[in-house]
């Protein structure tokens, strides 16, 4: 148990925060917002409650970012990880829509400048905006998504790179510092609602002149630049059966509406009034740089563990299977390796035959080898695991991998995937392995695996 003397608590940062629920759960529950005298709140370590202190919080959801196998390659830490878990807060801090009014200059108005008033301005002209105030909301939970590190952003997301992201680099990012909001139903966590754009450190969100912004009757609304989008799966996600729904476009106010002719055209698309903004279990968030899966709490007790993924790897390599030119057992890692390892499995695209590492059939004009098996010419890929459990839509054994990254996935999984189209630029689709973010090759863009094992 943690404890810590209430005369020298220290100010813990926020990635502080995050490493200790991480690593200490128990811990987790002593962590408690203060406000600081600049009215902003602060996470500090608290003296545990004498009563209660060991009650299980209550779980909302995960989010969790498309093209990450479990990790980022430079180490979870704090709000910067491959995976968001959302817990009912505390206290709530939601906020709901309050009153609105034309002001002439917004940035001297008295909702913008004060700092514990959240407050959404719309401008309209040089000289005239629309305030939108909001109020407490006892009822939801609020949690931010965005690329900036300041404190009201909960989860912080980076641009993702497809393939492998150890040295990779983003010159300019096209994510938002401040990009979409979820508030939770405390009462029924059921009702996870996303809006675009989030409240800065002022509890501000500014829409300026030349963003996309309409008024209905006396309501009024509005697009961030490059455009929250969410897709709802058509059916159960977890399961195996569901299939892809429409891109569509989340509004400030929550709206949903068609995508726009390209990514942040002036013209909204049109209103879709048979969906909403409320997140299903598989839903995918776009942020224009990041693709986010949402994971219910209910849903992820139907989808594998990570243990489950881990004993399903067992049970392939128990069987040892053997390399047919080598000779030699292979076997399954859980990470990529660096380097060649003898054991290391590889994968014959065009045709689905598992071999180890060996210089028959290479061509090296093409780098393209001959399958010994069947002599399909095609290129080969190392075998690896798809281990994070939130992409998996059904428990089967892992029997198929993406090309042309070689993720290992149950057949359900790798098939449903291959027929999501992931938005790409400014006006583009592409299906990628949900593992890696890497494009898939071809149709169907994945193949059956052939092992030799199980051979005594």
């Amino acid at each position: 148990m943690l404890s810590v003397n209430a005369s020298k608590l220290d100010y813990l940062k926020t990635e502080e925060i995050g490493s200790l629920q991480e690593n200490n759960p128990t811990a987790a529950h002593n962590v408690k917002m203060v406000k600081r005298t600049d009215g902003t709140e602060s996470p500090i370590l608290a003296e545990p409650d004498t009563e209660g202190h060991d009650k299980p919080r209550v779980k909302y959801g995960e989010l969790v970012i498309l093209g990450y196998n479990g990790y980022l390659p430079q180490g979870d830490r704090g709000r910067r990880r491959s995976k968001f878990v959302l817990y009912k807060r505390t206290e709530s801090n939601g906020v709901k829509r309050s009153k609105h009014y034309i002001v002439q200059s917004p940035q001297t108005s008295k909702a913008i400048l004060d700092a514990n008033q959240h407050s959404i301005s719309y401008t309209l002209s040089r000289n005239q905006a629309v305030i939108v105030e909001y109020k407490e909301d006892s009822e939801t939970d609020m949690f931010q998504v965005g690329r900036s590190s300041e404190s009201p952003i909960d989860f912080v997301v980076m641009d993702t790179l497809p393939g492998d992201k150890k040295d990779a680099k983003v010159m300019q990012s096209t994510i938002s510092r401040f990009a979409c909001r979820i508030l939770v139903n405390r009462n029924e966590s059921s009702k996870a609602r996303i809006y675009a754009a989030g409240f800065d450190s002022s509890r501000n969100i500014f829409l300026g002149e030349k963003a996309t912004k309409w008024q209905d009757n006396v309501e009024i609304d509005g697009l961030t630049t490059n455009g929250v989008l969410i897709m709802h799966p058509k059916g159960q996600f977890c399961g195996g059966n569901a299939k892809c729904g429409l891109w569509r476009e989340c509004s400030v106010g929550g709206d949903v509406f068609s995508l726009r002719e390209s990514r942040s055209a002036q013209q909204k698309g049109q209103p879709v009034y048979e969906e909403s903004n409320v997140l299903q279990d598989g839903t995918l968030i776009d942020l224009c740089g990041a693709t986010l899966l949402w994971r219910s709490a209910e849903g992820l007790q139907h989808s594998p563990t990570k243990r489950d993924l881990e004993k399903l790897i067992d049970d392939i390599n128990a069987g040892r299977p053997q390399c047919p030119v080598g000779l030699n057992t292979l076997v399954i890692p859980r990470k990529v390796s660096l380097g060649e390892h003898v054991n290391q499995p590889y994968v014959y695209l065009n045709c689905g035959h598992v071999q180890g590492h060996h210089d028959w059939g290479q061509d090296k004009s093409t780098g393209a080898r001959r399958c010994p098996m069947c002599l399909e010419l095609g290129p080969v890929v190392t075998l690896c695991m798809g281990i994070e459990p939130a992409f998996y839509v059904d428990s089967g054994p892992p029997t198929y991998a993406f090309n042309p990254c070689g993720h290992m996935a149950t057949e359900k999984t790798v098939k449903y995937w291959a027929n999501v189209d992931i938005p790409h630029g400014t006006n583009g689709f592409q299906a990628v392995c949900p593992f890696c973010a890497t494009p898939l090759d071809g149709s169907p863009g994945y193949i059956k695996l052939i092992f030799q094992d199980n051979l005594d």
